[in-house]
């Protein structure tokens, strides 16, 4: 079972990464469209980190389940992490959504939107953290 937490460690840090780094692109596509600026690249840069991290999010989802399976659905932190496992799964899909827009060259929100944006991952995996390590109750 450890080499299933430890490969559930490594999807849910890939991604965490996507999840932390895709709104920063975002931020440089609004302001580089907003300058004038070529910013194709970052169209693709998204494309490819979104695919990145949605197959990192089923890997982290998939062993998550199956730890959960092996050792018993216990204990209301757990029902908690859920819960904001969900949220992240939604500002996941919002940022799909976000993605979309920039393959289509339609607007996006302001950039200081943008920036709020990336922030709000961390309210979001703040409490999972804690709720993982110190099971509160």
């Amino acid at each position: 079972m450890l080499w299933l937490k430890c490969f559930h460690l490594l999807g849910v840090i890939a991604w965490l990464a996507g999840i932390f780094y895709l709104p920063r692109i975002f931020v440089h596509y609004a302001e580089g469209q907003a300058a004038g600026e070529d910013v194709r690249r970052l169209v693709i840069m998204a494309r490819r980190l979104y695919g990145f991290m949605t197959i990192m999010a089923v890997v982290a989802l998939t062993l998550g389940v199956w730890l959960m399976l092996y050792y018993g659905y216990s204990g209301n932190w757990l029902s908690a992490k859920l819960a904001f496992v969900c949220a992240l799964l939604v500002y996941h899909f919002c940022c799909q959504r976000l993605a979309g827009r920039m393959e289509r060259h339609e607007a996006l929100p302001a950039p200081l939107q943008l920036r709020f944006l990336n922030e709000a991952a961390l309210l979001i995996v703040l409490p999972i953290l804690i709720l993982v390590i110190v099971k509160p109750f």
